[in-house]
């Protein structure tokens, strides 16, 4: 009798998911410059010309870029680039924004960033309305903490999606279809239009193609729409289950706006994902009304009434509708100062910090990290890695100095310009900080 073996295919081989630089960066064998070129670690300054824009629904448009020095891009999948744009600022300076990744590392001579338009933003328009092929930026990355693992043998995820908040998920979904692996992949993805749900059609195309991918839409509000045929209405615990029967044995990337994410942390408890399992990064626009505000904070209040752990979303600092900071499922930081406190004297060996915005007045030890001391004092810093990489905390110092161990998040001309990051930083002497 022949018995006829069929080959095990490269997914059966692998039980979970394995970025492929993961091998390359633990051979020894590997060539250096392989090693190199593939590693995302430690972002770099570079120049990068723009071959490619594509149209997106929901006033939404890819951009395509290329590195002038022929290097490919080497990030994980969600982290992004902050961009320096011909654009000046209310201080008469060009203005950095930060935009998430939307491609796979997969394919790294090329990268993706996909902006949306706010008619009343600074630099959404001007992006929108300039950059074309040919036209060069100045880019730092890639940076921020909100990525996937390099390796996870059991790769189920939830994905949890509120507009615009779909670009790093997006990066994500796209790796994932590219890797060979065991993997579960569910996405649940808020939009306020039928028609407003950015890569709508790639996500279809995946989801029929793929079968580790399973795609959902909702809709905030179905009445208005009479033929969708959807699910709808804003998140809740019994949305998330009806996906994701399992999300307590999953890890949760969630993108969108602060109200949507305070919620979704809420939410998720109350379905049994423990905080190590939730990953989140909120976004705004160019601006925000505070009509917005106002019903973001309101609704997030609402579900969390009674509940005793609630979640603290820091001040993005980044705006024009990308991605600002994982934020920190903790709770409510206690004000220990208030804008009054004011000290006469410090203790031996301690300095003074002077926060020019919030006017508080802060004592720190010489060996206290600025950021720490300030999280304590109720001074909302925006922060990420917290590691000096990303970047996201940067503050401009008007007096002082401080000892900074920054791991490529600050460009040299920032520094020089007075701007330092507090995560990586200790003081040398009394400070005074804009914020």
């Amino acid at each position: 009798m022949t018995i006829t073996v069929e080959p095990i295919t490269a997914a059966q081989r692998i039980r979970g998911m394995e970025m492929p630089w993961n091998r390359v960066l633990s051979n020894t064998a590997s060539p250096g410059g392989a090693a190199r070129a593939l590693d995302p670690w430690h972002p770099q300054e570079f120049f990068a010309e723009c071959v490619e824009t594509i149209p997106e629904t929901g006033d939404m448009m890819t951009f395509v870029f290329r590195r002038l020095d022929g290097a490919p891009l080497a990030f994980r999948s969600g982290q992004y680039l902050n961009i320096d744009f011909p654009v000046y600022g209310p201080d008469n300076e060009t203005v950095s924004r930060s935009y998430s990744i939307s491609s796979a590392p997969t394919a790294p001579w090329t990268f993706d960033i996909t902006v949306k338009r706010d008619p009343d933003g600074l630099v959404s328009p001007w992006i929108h309305n300039n950059v074309r092929p040919g036209t060069v930026v100045d880019m730092l990355g890639p940076v921020g903490a909100f990525h996937l693992p390099d390796e996870d043998r059991r790769a189920r995820y939830l994905l949890l999606a509120a507009g615009a908040g779909i670009t790093p998920l997006m990066s994500m979904i796209r790796t994932l279809h590219s890797l060979p692996g065991h993997a579960d992949i569910v996405v649940l993805y808020h939009g306020a239009v039928p028609g407003g749900f950015a890569f709508s059609q790639e996500l279809e195309y995946l989801a029929a193609t793929d079968s580790r991918i399973s795609v959902y839409y909702s809709l905030g509000d179905r009445s208005r729409w009479g033929t969708w045929e959807g699910m709808a209405g804003r998140l809740t615990p019994a949305m998330i289950e009806e996906v994701a029967a399992d999300a307590n044995g999953r890890q949760v990337y969630a993108c969108g706006p602060e109200g949507y994410l305070n919620a979704a942390a809420w939410m998720l408890r109350q379905v049994g994902v423990d905080d190590s399992s939730i990953n989140m990064e909120f976004f705004s626009g160019d601006r925000q009304t505070e009509l917005e505000y106002q019903e973001e904070v309101a609704f997030a209040t609402e579900l969390a009434q009674g509940n005793e752990a609630t979640t603290e979303a820091h001040d993005e600092g980044i705006v024009d509708g990308m991605p600002t900071e994982a934020i920190d499922i903790v709770a409510p930081v206690e004000e220990f100062y208030d804008e009054t406190t004011t000290f006469d004297t410090v203790g031996e060996g301690e300095f003074l910090m002077t926060f020019t915005r919030t006017g508080k007045n802060v004592r720190i030890h010489p060996d206290e990290k600025v950021l720490d001391a300030a999280k304590a004092a109720g001074v909302r810093i925006p922060m990420n890695c917290q590691e000096g990489m990303c970047g996201s905390c940067k503050v401009v110092k008007l007096q002082g100095d401080v000892q900074m161990n920054h791991q490529g998040g600050i460009r040299s001309r920032e520094i020089d310009a007075g701007k330092f990051l507090p995560c990586c930083s200790m003081p040398l002497s009394d400070l005074k900080i804009e914020a």
